[in-house]
């Protein structure tokens, strides 16, 4: 049996919230964590039409990838229109999760769902987010039970954790100086006299938001009166988190044969295809930003690509853009269709992490809000 909090769980891994704007909604909307689940719906919007198929598909969760209640909200009276959908997936007994920006700045997540839709092999974020801080801890220990004490103690308060792995540690031998003044109440030695004791230094990493917790825990677990250690920040490393992708295609093509290889990756729509610059303009290397993403248009002229693409590109910046040197071509797609590949990554996420026993269907009804075109 398979219960809601497991799915959500398994979504929160793939996807965690910490990468979430501040100013965006993400999680549980409604439902009941203790639920049972057979059936799950992933689509982009929580709109009618994908809250029909969830409730006609019997589904007990309705996975989305945009927020219905972005913004604040005092009530989600039926009489609302986003009201209406709360009140209808309750009743039907389905929950509602997102994962936005969250799935955006995830590694996969939503722009690596476009650059495989368009055939890139991705090299790594367009936008790049850091990993999180961490420092080092290195304490010393005399040699003897103390050394594994101590090693618990930071353990559990954080430290030691990399990845999938706990309690990572390194530990070198060496001798300890020091000499007890008048007022101190040493464990090892006397007062006035100076003592060399056998000793283990210990090193761990841990998260930077942990750092006040693992030096408590190292003052209460270790039996010297006046513990002797280091906490060392360390550099920022890069990671393969952050907004948008650059990719390379398998062979170059001219921007007409690229901007109909995006069409064709992606899901028809009014919106269509459209792109910006000489046709005949070879593209090799690629960067791609699903959802709106204007915002990166001076990320991707110095990030030296032929060819940028994503969603929602309004006149004047794409213009402007255009005249400025070395500016790669343009490619600018429905937003809905460049997010719905991450549709089915998503999908794959639950399958692989209930084992099979959930059924997973990706939404193909069209939720693009512009319905006609010329």
């Amino acid at each position: 049996m398979t219960r809601l909090r497991d799915v959500l769980a398994a979504l929160e891994r793939a996807y965690p919230p910490r990468l979430a704007a501040d100013w965006d909604a993400v999680g549980l909307v409604c439902g009941d964590p203790a639920d049972e689940v057979e059936r799950v719906l992933i689509a982009v919007d929580p709109v009618p039409e994908t809250v029909d198929e969830a409730l006609e598909t019997g589904a007990q969760l309705l996975v989305t990838h945009h927020p219905l209640l972005l913004r604040g909200v005092h009530g989600v009276g039926a009489d609302t229109p986003k009201g209406a959908l709360v009140h209808r997936l309750v009743r039907g007994g389905a929950a509602l999760f997102t994962a936005h920006t969250n799935a955006d700045s995830a590694a996969p997540g939503v722009s690596d769902a476009l650059a495989a839709a368009v055939g890139l092999t991705v090299e790594g974020p367009l936008v790049p987010a850091p990993a999180p801080p961490l420092d080092k801890i290195v304490t010393f220990v005399p040699v003897g039970p103390s050394i594994t004490a101590v090693h618990e103690a930071l353990s559990a308060a954080g430290a030691g954790a990399i990845g999938d792995y706990s309690h990572c540690s390194f530990a070198t031998a060496g001798t300890g100086q020091f000499k007890p003044l008048p007022g101190a109440h040493p464990t090892i030695g006397e007062v006035g006299r100076l003592e060399r004791v056998a000793e283990t230094r210990l090193e761990m990493v841990l998260p930077r938001p942990r750092r006040a917790a693992v030096v408590a825990a190292l003052r209460a677990a270790h039996p010297y009166e006046e513990p002797a250690f280091d906490v060392l920040e360390l550099a920022p490393l890069p990671s393969p988190l952050g907004l948008g992708r650059i990719g390379v295609l398998p062979q170059p093509e001219p921007l007409r044969a690229f901007t109909a290889r995006v069409a064709a990756g992606l899901p028809v729509t009014a919106w269509g295809v459209r792109a910006a610059g000489d046709p005949d303009r070879i593209v090799e290397r690629v960067a791609v930003c699903g959802g709106a993403g204007d915002s990166a248009l001076d990320t991707a002229l110095a990030a030296g690509v032929d060819a940028y693409v994503t969603a929602d590109l309004r006149h004047h910046p794409a213009s402007e853009h255009l005249l400025r040197p070395g500016a790669p071509a343009l490619v600018d797609v429905a937003h809905w269709a460049s997010e719905w590949p991450w549709c089915a990554q998503a999908a794959d996420v639950v399958r692989e992490a209930t084992g099979g026993s959930v059924e997973v269907r990706v939404s193909t009804r069209r939720t693009d809000p512009w319905t006609l075109g010329s």
